[in-house]
């Protein structure tokens, strides 16, 4: 079976991110995908360090990801960029953990510009040989369409769920 795994990288309690990418996993669960989230927010994840091998939870966060066959990346917008929490968590990934892999990528933006931080999701992901999928889903205005009830936007909520069939679609492919 398939395996999709949606890493969130907010620490917010009332995470947009974090609702924004349940919907595409449930997408990807009703495409036959076996699905799990990784919530940087409820993690030991210590501050990379080159030195270390195994910090706090690296080493069961990273053999996740590297055991899925799709990965929904999903951040808040933080400076025209993605979070802090997310840079962390992909410094202790590499193309280990990502080789023959379908990436999708989320931003949710409190304000209205997320191009930047996709533009920057998909370059890191790229330089860890990840095959990004060409969908991708920016939410502007987060907080007043997405809770932890869903997308109350209906085009916005369809965009989502598509994120999800494309990875889950893609991470078969790669599988074969």
């Amino acid at each position: 079976m398939t395996r999709i795994v949606a890493v969130s990288g907010s620490r917010s309690a009332d995470s947009t991110t974090r609702a924004a990418l349940d919907v595409a996993l449930d997408a990807a669960a009703d495409a036959g995908a076996e699905t799990g989230m990784i919530d940087l927010g409820a993690v030991d994840l210590p501050l990379y360090h080159p030195d270390e091998d195994a910090q706090g939870d690296s080493e069961a966060l990273t053999r996740r990801v590297r055991e899925a066959d799709g990965v929904i990346a999903g951040t808040p917008v933080y400076r025209g960029s993605y979070s802090s929490t997310f840079k962390n968590f992909h410094d202790f990934c590499g193309s280990s953990e990502y080789e023959n892999t379908a990436v999708g990528l989320l931003a949710t933006a409190g304000g209205g510009s997320y191009g930047g931080t996709l533009e920057h999701l998909r370059s890191t992901f790229r330089n860890v040989h990840a095959w990004t999928v060409p969908h991708e889903v920016g939410i502007r205005g987060a907080s007043g369409v997405v809770d932890e009830g869903g997308i109350a936007d209906d085009d916005l909520r369809e965009r989502t769920e598509r994120l999800g069939r494309v990875v889950a679609e893609h991470a078969e492919r790669l599988r074969r």
